[in-house]
């Protein structure tokens, strides 16, 4: 088994196993409508079911070379995918759900997905612009439009989500040493960090409900969001408030880099990794 891809039930503290395979696959995201789980691996995208689990491959008509960075519109009519197929660094595409043809939406590369707005008409990503190493926040209509930078490149930003309500974006950044978790209205404005410790804390999403936040936290002096590391998932308070431990395991690069929760907040997927032997 290199990947198990499993489910956090909230309610009773425990997981479950929902697929295990000898593939890499990485980022879950759960279906607006609650049947199915959409994964990466290997450069395409798998849809499974959870009512009997496979990895169903999806037909994105030539585009290939997807990373983690994908999801599923509010409504679940579209899919999101940001892919590297042009060779040109990341760019990200709208399909209809279930496969299809997809059509370019980002302005410039590179430019990796990560949140929706809950009424469904703009995507939030992080990009690099002009030559720039630094990633910074953009938001972008989904009709159409120019790209909006959120943050200042004050140091790395990543995983955008916005809050159930859509008046909020959470994401982690890196500005005033390693990264921790920050929040922001949906405009940019009232950026501020929701706590400070010693983890290298990475991806931060709220529950559909609005009660809480998940996020990623790797060992103090990590750099980036590297792979195949000892990760533990914590839940907050959209404040930040009660932080709780809930598990740790192998994992890191590619556990739950996307908006992950069951429609109803009660539960939520990520992807555990076989420790490196």
């Amino acid at each position: 088994m290199k990947s198990s891809l499993e489910v956090w039930d909230m309610a009773r503290g425990q997981a479950r196993v929902v697929l295990q395979t000898d593939r890499h696959i990485e980022a879950p995201n759960w279906s607006p409508c609650g049947s199915y789980l959409l994964v990466n691996g290997e450069g395409g995208l798998f849809r499974v079911p959870l009512d009997a689990p496979a990895l169903q491959p999806v037909d994105l008509h030539g585009i290939g070379r997807l990373n983690n960075d994908h999801g599923i519109s509010p409504d679940g009519t579209q899919w999101v995918i940001s892919s590297h197929h042009r060779g040109r660094g990341s760019e990200i595409y709208v399909l209809p759900a279930g496969g299809g043809v997809p059509r370019l939406v980002s302005p410039e590369s590179p430019s990796w997905w990560h949140g929706w707005s809950p009424d469904g008409a703009t995507l939030t990503y992080v990009a690099a612009r002009g030559g720039s190493r630094v990633i910074d926040v953009y938001t972008l209509p989904l009709v159409g439009g120019e790209e909006v930078r959120l943050t200042g490149g004050e140091g790395h930003c990543d995983g955008p989500d916005y809050s159930p309500d859509g008046t909020m974006i959470y994401y982690n950044c890196d500005r005033d040493g390693h990264a921790q978790i920050w929040v922001m209205a949906a405009d940019g404005s009232g950026q501020r960090k929701l706590f400070a410790d010693d983890h290298v804390n990475w991806f931060p999403h709220p529950s559909p409900c609005g009660r809480h936040v998940i996020y990623l936290a790797y060992p103090p002096g990590t750099t980036g969001h590297p792979a195949d590391l000892p990760v533990v998932l914590w839940r907050m308070d959209p404040d930040g408030g009660n932080r709780v431990p809930l598990l740790g395991f192998n994992g890191g690069q590619g556990t739950m880099n996307v908006p992950n929760w069951a429609p109803d907040g009660e539960a939520f997927a990520y992807v555990r990794y076989a420790v490196p032997q």
